[in-house]
């Protein structure tokens, strides 16, 4: 008995000594949502979301975290599905998740941002081009890209002023692909150009000869595709195998340098619809050196996601609250953000004010492998 409560008295008698060895409770932490492809054919994409949001958290992190509270990622894998898409916001919700940065795809982006939006969480898409996840009106979602009919202005004022060039226009019948796709055909449409063709194909397929086939009987000069840069490598490779040497244009659905590897050479000479890259701006360059020290290139979308991440830290700041409806109006205020894609405001939809897609050509570069340069300069 005596030897009982003497155990019992120890932490009493050496209180001082017992304290010191209780941990220390680590910093109050706060999840940030990312949803995107992390698995499949868009995978790609997917992993520049996180490697954006990533590193994004690190640096905030180094700097104090968000109003105090450090930041630690939480992954929601889409595979590119609309209902793994919905099974993934579904989860942020029930595990208190309330800031998200995600999706990729526009199918899937449109359904997990109507629950995003019900349960008051804010979403900003890096990716996500259509029109309608904005023009819905929904108060807490956003996005740093632009839009489909942004980029569709771009490529229909440059295919009117190919004259005399015969236009196909063919999609994956996907809500970014097609609404990419009949967005520039609207806008070709009205600047008095009718295209020869038009189809869609089935996104993951792997045999596209059919349709080559039709393309080859056209005689289109340039195919207008709507869609991601797995089908598009394919259809121009089996486009160069059937005789086919008309160009490929494609929104930004193309930027990823898997596209030539997929492609081949034959993909030399595609043009594609994207903004300046972010990869060069000033604003960028501790950002991408950081990111080329991991051995990793910060291109297409993963700025767009660390981005994402500057435009919340800066909001919440400006709100003097992490209350994701106070955010949003910080958002739509009008304020300025400062990060590493540029500098930009929101409007009243949650569409960045600023509209700067321009054309890009595939080509080789001075290291001899074949990527996307802005169609004007020659380096």
């Amino acid at each position: 008995m005596r030897v009982k409560l003497f155990g019992l008295l120890l932490p009493l008698v050496f209180g001082l000594s017992a304290a010191a060895q209780v941990p220390v409770p680590s910093p109050v932490q706060m999840k940030i949502g990312v949803g995107g492809p992390m698995t499949g054919p868009d995978a790609v994409f997917g992993s520049q979301l996180r490697f954006g949001v990533e590193q994004a958290i690190e640096d905030i992190n180094a700097s104090g975290g968000i109003m105090g509270k450090k930041l630690r990622i939480a992954i929601g894998d889409d595979a590119a599905d609309p209902k793994q898409g919905v099974s993934v916001a579904n989860r942020f919700v029930s595990d208190g998740i309330r800031l998200v940065i995600g999706h990729f795809n526009s199918g899937v982006t449109m359904p997990a941002t109507d629950i995003y939006a019900e349960n008051n969480i804010l979403d900003i898409t890096p990716a996500s081009t259509n029109p309608q996840i904005t023009d819905r009106g929904l108060e807490t979602i956003f996005r740093t890209c632009g839009r489909d009919d942004q980029q569709a202005t771009v490529a229909a004022k440059y295919l009117a002023s190919q004259k005399g060039k015969k236009i196909a226009f063919l999609h994956d019948k996907t809500t970014y692909g097609k609404g990419l796709a009949d967005e520039t055909r609207k806008d070709l449409a009205a600047l008095g150009v009718t295209d020869v063709l038009y189809e869609g194909v089935n996104k993951g397929e792997k045999d596209y000869s059919a349709v080559v086939s039709k393309i080859k009987a056209s005689g289109a000069d340039i195919v207008y595709w709507g869609g991601y840069h797995t089908e598009g490598g394919l259809i121009v490779r089996q486009m160069r195998d059937q005789g086919v040497a008309a160009t490929l244009m494609a929104g930004d659905g193309l930027a990823s340098d898997e596209y030539a590897a997929i492609g081949g050479p034959g993909v030399e000479g595609t043009l594609m619809t994207f903004p300046p890259d972010p990869r060069n701006r000033p604003e960028a360059a501790e950002v991408v050196a950081r990111y080329r020290a991991k051995n990793i290139n910060p291109e297409t979308y993963t700025l767009y996601s660390y981005a994402a991440l500057e435009v919340i830290k800066q909001a919440a700041e400006a709100a003097k609250s992490l209350d994701p409806l106070e955010i949003a109006k910080a958002m739509h205020s009008g304020m300025t953000f400062k990060t590493v894609i540029g500098d930009f405001s929101y409007d009243k939809k949650g569409d960045v004010t600023r509209a700067d897609y321009i054309v890009f050509v595939w080509r080789k570069g001075p290291d001899g492998k074949i990527s996307y340069y802005e169609l004007d300069k020659q380096s």
